[in-house]
């Protein structure tokens, strides 16, 4: 309770609250401003809605006045939160809607030893590399992970491409062989044609020379 009375007193312009027509409070958002920091930002401690009244949009509005008051009183470069990595409504919330993206992932950050999303965004239009996420970190390592798949399966697709190289460069040789075997067929062809012609100028030669001799012995 202390810690929530600490935020209160230290940062009131980062607490709102959503009331129903009867003044009953159904929602809440707590923020504060990092202390601890050279980087001037501000963080979602906690924000919740009474199940009756969610899908109402109320959420939204409490992030966005705290967000607003962070950038308008403190000039907050950037907001920060944790979101549980099971929790995929709160996750839909702050990327889909609110536009905040996964800066990190931080092992058994919960008490019960459940990963949460460090997730932020930008309030002042900085650079998006210089609030990302640092190397060594868990999300990174799950980055160069799925990056190590996906330079092995391009390995495995690699001898499959090679052994294409060897089959087209197979058919261009087969390819050429046809083509130098076309041109001594072409020659021989030719050749032919000229030993039958040869053949038939000796056949109408000896014929001419019998049909002579026939007609010397008739007369």
């Amino acid at each position: 309770m202390k810690y929530y009375f600490y935020h209160i007193l230290s940062w009131p312009q980062l607490l709102y609250v959503a009331e129903d027509y009867n003044k009953k409070i159904v929602g809440y958002v707590l923020a504060k401003m990092e202390e601890e920091t050279t980087e001037c930002h501000g963080h979602i401690t906690s924000l919740a809605v009474l199940r009756t009244h969610r899908k109402l949009g109320l959420a939204t509005k409490l992030m966005s006045a705290a967000q607003r008051a962070m950038e308008e009183v403190f000039e907050a470069e950037y907001v920060s939160l944790h979101v549980r990595k099971s929790n995929r409504a709160a996750f839909h919330l702050y990327t889909h809607t609110l536009g905040y993206k996964i800066h990190d992932l931080e092992a058994k950050y919960y008490a019960d030893g459940e990963d949460a999303y460090d997730m932020r965004k930008l309030l002042k239009g900085k650079p998006e590399k210089e609030v990302s996420a640092p190397e060594g970190k868990g999300l990174e390592k799950e980055k160069k992970s799925r990056d190590g798949k996906v330079s092995s399966a391009k390995g495995v697709k690699e001898p499959s491409s090679e052994k294409e190289k060897e089959k087209k460069s197979k058919e261009e040789k087969v390819s050429s062989a046809k083509g130098v075997t076309a041109q001594p067929s072409e020659k021989e062809k030719k050749s032919r044609d000229e030993k039958v012609s040869s053949a038939k100028g000796v056949t109408e030669q000896s014929s001419e020379e019998e049909k002579k001799s026939k007609d010397s012995i008739a007369s």
